[in-house]
């Protein structure tokens, strides 16, 4: 179980691998660039509608870059949720 944190926008590499071995027990948080991949004609948003991992997108984040729509599968929060995903997760991962 791991809390991966990406602030790496989509065309970084870290995005992708961060993709690429999150696990179906782990969360993703997309924060500051990373938030970008929820465009979804992106390939970046292609990849997360497929990722195993549960997909989070900080709110403030998403407003700040103007992303009015959201995946279905991505849940927003805010920063008290990013602290009870830090809580809930005894691993993080940070990608930038």
């Amino acid at each position: 179980m791991v809390l991966h944190t990406v602030n790496a926008s989509p065309s970084n590499a870290a995005f992708s691998q961060c993709l690429a071995v999150a696990a179906a027990d782990d969360a993703i948080i997309l924060m500051g660039d990373g938030v970008y991949g929820l465009i979804s004609q992106c390939s970046a948003g292609q990849a997360l509608a497929h990722c195993a991992a549960e997909i989070y997108a900080l709110d403030k984040d998403m407003c700040a870059a103007g992303i009015k729509h959201k995946p279905e599968q991505v849940t927003l929060i805010d920063m008290d949720g990013f602290v009870q995903l830090s809580e809930r997760y005894p691993r993080q991962i940070a990608w930038y």
